[in-house]
């Protein structure tokens, strides 16, 4: 029959040589009682035949890396296309997946922000931007009149080392006079830095006066600036008067002018929390953290220190009792107070540490008893070591039953570094527009506004991401926002996304077999 599915003779498990046509290009519903054949039919069959004809239809060196289906039991399939089964099951556990990545929407907003979204200085809130040598020499002739002005070249930022080999390239160069440290020096004189100390050494390339006819030999200096500071140059401008003189920072790459917070060259991987590059070096981009719950490591907080302690906080800290004396000697609590009774700030100082504040500690070595004065870990800090250092398996899995996930405090369960967070599109972050629900995300993106060269470069992107809004929006999922975690959908909204997904992909005569759709 012209327009149909035929299938002839079925016989794939309960199925009992089932003849059916079924109509092409239209909404098929197969229901029926528990056990009547319904999967058999739908995937077993019409879903196995229609993946295994497209996996044969691809070359003998394709195939070995697809998995292929077993031939279904049944006389005759005829007007079959190629299938895809959306099935009724969980989007995985992975803690990496949102509902943006399983979309790939979170693909195209990385390209997006990539392209065309504005920085933000994270200290200042200014804008950043790339600036070029005519543009600093505007800024700079704009001062006052008989201005002073010394323009430094960054060589090295606060690095360890000696840097000798910088030093001899600057001599090489023909410069003069770097500032090492704050202090300027000659170079023709001998500088011996410390090895293990950081130190900050730029190269004083040209001194000048704010005055008329000046633009020339301001824009080489800064040109070789440029070139020496790796595309940073600091000014320090004295006006007259007496005024005090002012840094002035200027970059030919994204950096602030006037904190010095520079930008690395913006690409999809900045916005990703699944690259190095973009995810939050605290909590590598999962947005919470494993530490040891106070809570959970001070389970008796009624009887007093250590007895209220875990079971496993105590076998792994056998030396705590003298620990707990000499810290009731110092902050003077009586060793019977329960460990609720104690004053907060004694709490907080037993559980994460005494900071900078140094304590007199008694240790026992056998019979001889030694003093040491140094800070107080704290007893958190303590279990950490003990659980990275220890080999005891049993202890290692004890110590696991105190710990908890809690959103990571660097960046706040966003898992973006704090770079990718302050750059802005239409006035929202990524980690922002990310938060919203998908119906309101599409019309943020549907009211954005871009100057002729940036619409450009926004228009195939944004094509993509309204449509895929658009599919979540049409399937009933616009509640849901895009930084949602996968593993926290139920079965009905994961099997809507993949539903969504796979209309996003615009095939055209493709069979969707759905699992139990609601």
């Amino acid at each position: 029959m012209a327009g149909s599915i035929v299938v002839r003779g079925a016989r794939e498990h309960n199925l009992q040589s089932v003849d059916v046509e079924i109509p092409r290009d239209r909404l098929v519903v197969v229901t029926g009682l528990s056990g009547s054949g319904k999967s058999s039919l739908a995937f077993d069959t019409l879903y196995a035949e229609g993946q295994r004809r497209y996996v044969e239809s691809l070359s003998a060196y394709a195939r070995q890396f697809l998995e292929q289906m077993e031939k279904p039991d049944c006389d005759a399939i005829e007007g079959l296309s190629p299938a895809i089964a959306i099935e009724q099951k969980g989007t995985g556990r992975n803690p990496r997946s949102t509902v943006g990545t399983v979309t790939e929407i979170a693909d195209y907003l990385r390209l997006l922000y990539a392209r065309v979204g504005r920085p933000f200085c994270f200290v200042c809130g200014r804008e950043i931007a790339a600036q070029t040598v005519q543009q600093v020499v505007d800024r700079l002739t704009a001062l006052p009149s008989d201005t002073r002005l010394f323009l430094y070249a960054p060589v090295v930022r606060d690095r360890k080392g000696e840097h000798r080999r910088e030093l001899d390239e600057l001599r090489r160069g023909g410069f003069v006079r770097v500032r090492v440290d704050g202090t300027v020096r000659e170079l023709t004189e001998d500088i011996p830095l410390g090895r293990t100390a950081r130190h900050t050494i730029e190269v004083l390339v040209d001194r000048l006066v704010v005055r008329p006819g000046v633009d020339r030999r301001l824009a080489d200096s800064l040109a070789v600036a440029f070139r020496h500071g790796s595309g940073t140059v600091l000014v320090e401008a004295s006006e007259p008067g007496g005024v005090a003189p002012r840094a002035l920072f200027f970059s030919e790459r994204h950096a602030c002018p006037v904190c010095g917070v520079s930008y690395p060259e913006l690409s999809p991987r900045f916005f990703s929390f699944n690259s190095p590059h973009g995810a939050c070096p605290a909590c590598s981009g999962l947005g919470v953290q494993r530490r040891f719950d106070p809570g959970r490591v001070v389970a008796h907080p009624d009887q007093p220190l250590p007895a209220a302690l875990a079971s496993g906080a105590l076998r792994a800290l056998p030396d705590l009792e003298m620990t707990i004396q000499t810290l009731a000697g110092r902050y003077g609590f009586r060793l019977e107070t329960p460990f609720a009774n104690l004053p907060p700030p004694v709490q907080q100082v037993v559980l994460e540490g005494s900071g900078d504040e140094e304590l007199e500690f008694v240790e026992a070595r056998g019979t001889r008893r030694t003093t040491s004065r140094r800070p107080f870990e704290g007893i958190l800090a303590q279990l950490e070591r003990r659980q990275r250092d220890t080999r005891s398996l049993w202890l290692r899995e004890e110590l696991e039953g105190l710990v908890a996930d809690r959103r990571c405090p660097t960046c706040e369960g966003t898992r973006l570094r704090r770079e990718a967070r302050f750059v802005r599109l239409g006035g929202k972050s990524i980690v922002e527009v990310s938060a919203l629900p998908v119906g309101a995300a599409a019309s943020f993106f549907q009211g954005l506004g871009f100057a002729p060269t940036e619409a450009e470069i926004a228009r195939p992107i944004l094509k993509e991401v309204h449509a895929r809004l658009g599919f979540l929006v049409d399937v009933g999922l616009d509640y849901l926002s895009l930084d949602r975690g996968a593993a926290t959908l139920s079965g009905g909204e994961g099997q809507r996304i993949r539903l969504a997904t796979q209309i996003g992909s615009r095939l055209v005569g493709v069979l969707y077999i759905l699992d139990e759709p609601s």
